[in-house]
């Protein structure tokens, strides 16, 4: 599936894991291309901590993404409408994001999800960063066990 269009979740810009794949799918959302089953999630999950994050709205970020512009531009214009993190902040949602699934109230839905796409015996794929980038094709983001 790498070949959607939609980077790894470890991807980052200006530093911040997951805001780059986020907006992947809002450009592809919006162009009619991405899979029904992501769509399902669109402005929740994954994305709803990040807009949380960078206190702003979806539906501000979807209409800031379809005006146009570098990732930069786009993640600047939620520092200056939201709210801009510190190093540490930064440094803590990444680690944060990076961990989840990994011993923690999602690991029953990773198990699953890994059971569902046929991975259940690949023990390197413990958090859903991993997940996703084997799911996708990807070699699985690195172990944070």
């Amino acid at each position: 599936m790498n070949q959607l269009g939609i980077r790894s979740p470890s991807a980052k810009i200006g530093g911040i894991v997951y805001f780059g794949r986020m907006l992947d799918k809002i450009r592809l959302h919006d162009k009619n291309e991405l899979p029904t089953d992501y769509q399902a999630n669109l402005g929740r999950g994954f994305d709803e901590f990040c807009i949380k994050f960078l206190d702003v709205q979806y539906h501000d970020v979807v209409r800031r993404v379809r005006e146009g512009g570098t990732e930069e531009e786009i993640l600047w214009w939620c520092f200056d409408k939201g709210r801009r993190p510190t190093d540490t902040e930064i440094y803590v949602w990444n680690e944060f994001m990076r961990k989840r699934g990994w011993n923690d109230e999602i690991t029953e839905t990773l198990n699953r999800r890994k059971k569902e796409a046929g991975l259940a015996g690949r023990s390197e794929i413990d958090t859903m960063f991993a997940f996703i980038d084997a799911d996708e094709g990807r070699s699985p983001s690195a172990s944070y066990s």
